[in-house]
């Protein structure tokens, strides 16, 4: 959910148009659909508000490369490269925020 699906789809070259009007965040294999105030299309979460989604993103893109496209566009890296924990084992992330200022996690596996 977001105020306006114009600035969040612009907030990165990582998107794309999907099915019409509709607009969603491609990264890799995962996709994110973007929902705009009064113009929510089904299926949506239960209760759909602006600000309510923090994700994490694995890609196989190293972490420089991705802080570095990030600072050509001006957003700002709240935290990281920093180690975590993710669902398949150990991660290296970075943080930074959208325009709605959701949190963002994109992170790498580490290799053993």
């Amino acid at each position: 959910m977001c105020h306006h699906t114009q600035q969040t789809f612009s907030f990165t070259c990582l998107l794309t148009p999907k099915q019409g009007d509709r607009k969603a965040l491609c990264f890799g294999d995962q996709k994110f659909n973007l929902h705009e105030i009064g113009m929510e299309f089904e299926p949506k979460a239960i209760h759909p508000l602006p600000g309510s989604l923090d994700i994490c993103l694995i890609t196989e893109t190293p972490l420089e490369e991705m802080i570095q496209r990030l600072k050509a566009f001006d957003v700002p890296i709240e935290q990281g490269p920093v180690p975590r924990t993710g669902a398949k084992g150990p991660i290296m992330s970075i943080y930074f925020r959208d325009p709605d200022r959701n949190l963002i996690e994109v992170s790498n596996y580490i290799s053993s």
